[in-house]
């Protein structure tokens, strides 16, 4: 593995380079309704009744003072049912904590608590779901009086806009003729900030959507946003670099870009509050796509028996799907260890926030966002398209590849105050991949982040594992390219359809227990008359032997469909396959269920996601 700071930004090398002149670093760098809520005490920005009114904040009520913080002061989620956090809050307050921030839209609770038994204390109230420390360090002074990032100077720049490797091997060069993206479509770069002063950024900023999330609550102050390193303005200039003359293109030069800064200063990290606040903001905001270049400290992996992990899993699940629900597509790094996500034994590098230690972890174990339902998971390529080396990698894992750069070949954009640069990185693949899905999302306006999806997948040129026995999988799927290389092109010339009828998915997860039946609900609504005799079934299911299990289709008058019955010997994992079923003795409208039988010992798995098109 790398260093936590490679890791964490999905970044592997990086070089500044004033104006034109590249200097290279030495070391690696990584740097429902509404929900959000506001910052307060002395130092907040003051907020409107009716901007409170039309996003549905809400005030975190027993909140420290600016100045009031205390040594040893550690942050929580505290999660209810959604839309049920009021006693839970009075319980924060009567158990030693403060609240700190609410999004009672999904449930959850970000509390502030000097004592050490507060979450145990925390747990044992009723209607309180899941308790869970997101740090293993203090929160900083400065979450109480935010300081503003700085707004650099800006350089100008001699440098005129040349095709480079990394449009060219996507063919973004030649989709531009076609479509350079909509001004209607709002990208979200949840990163370190992004400086919208810079040259190639400024036309295309949207500061009305641009927010600090540091902390885990908005800070919606002119400027919060701004870059605390210099990766979030890399990576905006991928996505959306103005097509101007000056220094260089983004692969949606027409979209508009918005930053969501949940990088902390000085530390750099994303903690996980920090990450909800800006899934929520995204949904409340209106983003058609996100950009998530990092993992959520402090833990690499999060994992579901651990009970701070398992609420900070549910957390950022919550707040992913509540954007989802609006309208938002998250698209994210897969990390830069060259690690197979699909088979996790170790991890060496959490806690970052403390001392890391080296623990033994399983599939369950997951890196979030990347491997949350829905996220699109991106991997690295190197130029001419190959694997780059440090790209993490997974059978059923990668959704698609895109250009990272390795070695003395990188990815070449802006940088804070006028300034370009060369940066490597799954980082720098996932904007390639943001850039294509905000010009799938400005030629369909009307698509769906599932469409979306569909249509990346369909758009993307297959790759073939190369002879290396890690790469498994089909050319069609496999675990180093995913459903291969994005095709910017293809993704704007019409040849790209999504599902023709109309979709329903289920992306909540549900574990499958040994010698178990578990079900997962889709209700359809809007259909008219019964199923097509053609209904498409898609099936995404994690398991670690496929030989255990019967899959049935439930339509609502409960008949049930076989969908099929795999060997007891296949010993292959998952199951992600669109099975064709013949249901149009069945009224489309109601209940359908994905029914999974577990009929052995010894292998669990779970219900990843499931999908209907009708």
């Amino acid at each position: 593995m790398f260093s936590h700071i490679s890791s964490r930004l999905r970044l592997t090398i990086a070089a500044a380079a004033v104006v034109s002149a590249a200097v290279a670093l030495a070391a690696p760098a990584q740097a429902a309704a509404p929900a959000q809520a506001v910052p307060t005490g002395p130092s907040a920005p003051a907020a409107s009744t009716s901007a409170r009114t039309a996003t549905g904040t809400q005030a975190a009520t027993g909140a420290r003072a600016a100045g009031a913080w205390a040594a040893g002061t550690r942050a929580y989620l505290v999660i209810t049912a959604p839309g049920a956090t009021a006693s839970a809050q009075t319980a924060v307050t009567a158990n030693g904590g403060t609240v700190f921030a609410v999004y009672d839209a999904i449930g959850v609770i970000v509390a502030h608590s000097t004592s050490s038994g507060f979450a145990a204390t925390m747990r044992g109230v009723s209607g309180v779901q899941q308790v869970g420390a997101t740090r293993t360090s203090d929160v900083p002074a400065d979450a109480y009086a935010p300081a503003l990032p700085a707004n650099p100077t800006q350089a100008t720049t001699t440098l005129t806009e040349s095709n480079r490797w990394d449009m060219t091997q996507i063919k973004a060069d030649q989709a531009w003729a076609v479509n350079t993206g909509s001004a209607t479509v709002k990208v979200g770069v949840l990163d370190t900030g992004v400086d919208d002063q810079h040259q190639d950024i400024a036309p295309n900023f949207n500061a009305a959507d641009s927010v600090s999330c540091a902390y885990g609550k908005a800070d919606t102050r002119a400027g919060a946003w701004r870059d605390v390193g210099s990766h979030g303005t890399h990576v905006a200039g991928t996505i959306a670099a103005a097509k101007n003359g000056k220094g260089v293109i983004g692969v949606a030069p027409g979209v508009k870009i918005s930053a969501v800064r949940i990088a902390e200063p000085t530390s750099s990290l994303f903690f996980a509050e920090n990450t909800i606040c800006g899934f929520v903001w995204a949904g409340d905001h209106g983003f058609k796509v996100t950009n998530n270049s990092y993992y959520t400290d402090p833990w690499q992996f999060n994992c579901p028996d651990n009970v701070d992990q398992a609420a900070i899993i549910e957390g950022v699940r919550r707040a992913q799907a509540y954007a989802e629900g609006k309208g938002s597509l998250q698209v994210a790094a897969a990390g830069n260890s060259n690690y197979d996500l699909a088979n996790k034994t170790t991890d060496s590098e959490s806690p970052n926030d403390s001392t890391p230690v080296t623990r033994t972890i399983t599939n369950a174990c997951i890196d979030i966002p990347t491997e949350l339902p829905g996220v699109v998971t991106v991997a690295a390529q190197a130029s001419g398209g190959a694997k780059a080396s440090y790209s993490n990698f997974g059978n059923g894992v990668i959704d698609v590849a895109a250009p990272g750069g390795d070695g003395t070949t990188q990815v070449y954009s802006t940088l804070p105050g006028g300034k370009y640069g060369n940066m490597s990185g799954t980082s720098m693949a996932s904007p390639h991949v943001t850039g294509v899905a905000a010009l799938i999302a400005s030629a369909h306006p009307t698509y769906t982040p599932a469409d979306i999806r569909t249509a990346l997948a369909a758009q993307a040129n297959d790759r073939a594992c190369p002879s290396d026995t890690r790469c498994q999988g089909t050319t069609a799927k496999n675990g180093f390219f995913g459903e291969g290389a994005v095709d910017a092109l293809k993704a704007v010339s019409g040849t790209t359809t999504p599902p023709t009828g109309t979709y329903f998915e289920n992306l909540n997860d549900v574990a499958i227990a040994d010698n178990a039946t578990v079900e997962s609900p889709i209700t359809v609504s809007g259909v008219t008359g019964n199923a097509p005799a053609t209904l498409k079934v898609g099936v995404d299911i994690k398991h670690t032997y496929r030989g255990d299990l019967v899959l049935s289709l439930v339509a609502p008058d409960g008949t049930v469909y076989p969908l099929e019955d795999f060997a007891n010997s296949d010993s292959a994992d998952d199951v992600l396959k669109t099975y064709t079923v013949n249901a149009s003795a069945e009224v489309a409208n109601g209940t359908w269920k994905l029914r999974v039988q577990d009929i052995a010992s010894q292998d669990t798995g779970r219900i990843d996601a499931w999908n209907l098109t009708f």
